[in-house]
């Protein structure tokens, strides 16, 4: 049954839950227990704060910090006043994140502070745009910073009834999140999403995941990514879960937390469950209380699912294939498939959407042959934010999307990716781009030249293959690279491989043949 409230809109349906559900435990974060009545006061108060920082609608507000309460609070004022959320990727350096906050003309940032040994703030001296009002630290603020209390005090000056008044004047068609997503341009692009299409896309998935008010969730996929926000804790306030965010994953941890706190839901890539499998506490801890699962992200084996679902005792395990562009769902598998299609294929297209395979020349391929996906439905992004150019080579005259990937429907219509027309790779869940890797690596100056590839991991999945053509007399070693890439873009872009080489292979054109890198051994490394 649908859950969706008559106005299909991202406060509304918080405040449908928070009608049926009051006392029910909305947030479980850090010790602290929140009911869904105690959240929507504290989003009442961030989104009078927003107003009184003079947020209007249509306004861009970031979020740079983990997974956390104060992420999903600042968000869910964010959307109350009619603003749109920008999540900004926690592994982010600051160069990468000033060309968010730029790009996307943002006027606050709210931030984390210190984290994993890092004043988040201090990342980002020398890129700050002028565009950039505000910077605001949510937790771990230290002297100098304006803390979450100082940014909430501010909102005093605004009534309640402004607040839930502009909630209200929310539409279903108004732009709710920018994600950025890297490209073969080697440059971010701002996904447009509205409310309307993320929650019927993720009232879907919650229907096909079977949520109810009682399950648990655990929180691993990170906000900043569509898996952990859509079918993160937007299903959750949507179906009146209890959300419990997890900021770091330790396999030991979340083992420790599942027992102890009766998890039910526990989405996520391949590598987290490899990982708790691995773990020496694995076959000691109870798990029983473990319900629903979803993974993807990368080749999954049918021994992995038959592991999830014997070893982990999940009764439900679907997997899933989705980008940015259409709400981060195109097609899941169904509760009832065996291990083998679970494993092997991305389920059949959701409700009202269409998957369709065609060829170079834009023909319809019959079941069973290759060719570039392309996605037609109300998931379909809104566009690229200001980008025309960019939107109509990704959204066609006829309203299909192009994916980008090369898969096969089969006659039941299951989707199998089998490769990618775009040079992305997956690493331990998250989508790398070779462009955008060489475009940020290219900066070094001892760096001529750079091609990267992705080869297989048995750990991740996937990690980056790098080909580096050193300038004339200018010394450069693995380590000193790698350590140079660690401080300048995100830890799972950082190449593991590196290969010094003369020249790299190029076509009549110069453009680079990495089909002949890929035909190297892996001989060097990190």
């Amino acid at each position: 049954m649908s859950l969706l409230p008559p106005i299909p809109t991202i406060p509304r349906a918080f405040a449908q839950t928070v009608s049926r559900h009051p006392d029910h435990s909305a947030i479980e974060d850090r010790g602290v227990r929140t009911s869904y009545a105690e959240l929507d006061r504290m989003v009442l108060a961030a989104s009078r704060a927003l107003m009184a920082w003079g947020i209007a609608p249509g306004e861009r507000v970031a979020i740079w910090a983990p997974n956390c309460r104060e992420w999903i609070v600042a968000a869910l004022g964010i959307l109350g006043v009619g603003a749109v959320v920008v999540p900004v990727n926690t592994r982010m350096k600051g160069l990468e994140v000033g060309y968010v906050l730029e790009k996307s003309g943002a006027r606050l940032l709210l931030s984390t502070g210190d984290f994993l040994g890092t004043h988040y703030p201090d990342l980002l001296a020398g890129h700050l745009p002028a565009s950039l009002e505000k910077l605001l630290v949510i937790h771990g603020a230290k002297e100098g910073d304006t803390g979450w209390q100082d940014f909430i005090a501010r909102g005093e000056s605004v009534s309640e009834a402004a607040a839930r008044e502009r909630a209200l004047s929310v539409t279903p068609e108004m732009v709710s999140d920018v994600i950025f997503t890297s490209g073969t341009t080697g440059h971010p692009k701002g996904v447009k999403c509205g409310h309307g299409q993320n929650l019927r896309t993720m009232d879907d998935w919650s229907q096909v995941m079977g949520l109810v008010p009682q399950d648990r969730y655990l929180m691993v996929n990170p906000f900043f990514h569509s898996m952990g926000y859509k079918s993160g804790w937007m299903v959750g306030i949507m179906n009146g879960l209890t959300l419990m965010p997890i900021a770091v994953f330790d396999a030991g941890e979340v083992l420790r937390t599942i027992a102890r706190d009766k998890v039910s839901v526990l989405p996520g890539p391949p590598t987290i469950y490899y990982s708790m499998q691995s773990h020496p506490d694995f076959a000691a801890t109870d798990l029983s209380s473990l319900r629903a699962a979803i993974t993807g992200s990368t080749s999954t084996p049918p021994s992995l699912i038959e592991s999830m679902r014997r070893d982990f005792g999940f009764k439900t395990v679907l997997t899933g294939y989705g980008l940015s562009e259409c709400c981060g769902t195109a097609a899941l598998s169904a509760p009832d498939d065996d291990a083998h299609t679970v494993a092997t294929t991305a389920g059949r297209a959701i409700r009202d959407v269409e998957i369709k395979i065609v060829d170079t020349d834009g023909r319809t391929q019959p079941p069973d042959q290759p060719g570039e996906v392309l996605i037609r439905g109300y998931n379909v992004m809104l566009g690229y934010l200001d980008d025309e150019g960019a939107t109509r080579q990704a959204i066609d005259a006829d309203g299909w999307l192009h994916s980008g990937d090369i898969g096969t429907l089969d006659a039941h219509g299951y989707l199998r990716i089998t490769d990618r027309v775009k040079d992305v790779y997956i690493a331990g869940g998250f989508n790398c781009y070779p462009a955008e890797i060489e475009r940020l690596a290219s900066r070094h100056p001892a760096v001529s030249q750079i091609a990267v590839i992705g080869v297989p991991d048995e750990r991740m999945g996937e990690v980056g293959r790098a080909f580096v053509v050193r300038k004339p007399g200018v010394p450069l070693e693995s380590g000193e690279f790698v350590t140079w890439c660690r401080a300048h873009m995100a830890n799972y872009k950082v190449p593991q491989f590196i290969d010094f080489v003369d020249t790299l292979p190029t076509n009549a054109s110069g453009k680079v043949l990495k089909r002949e890198l890929r035909k190297l051994p892996v001989a060097s490394g990190h």
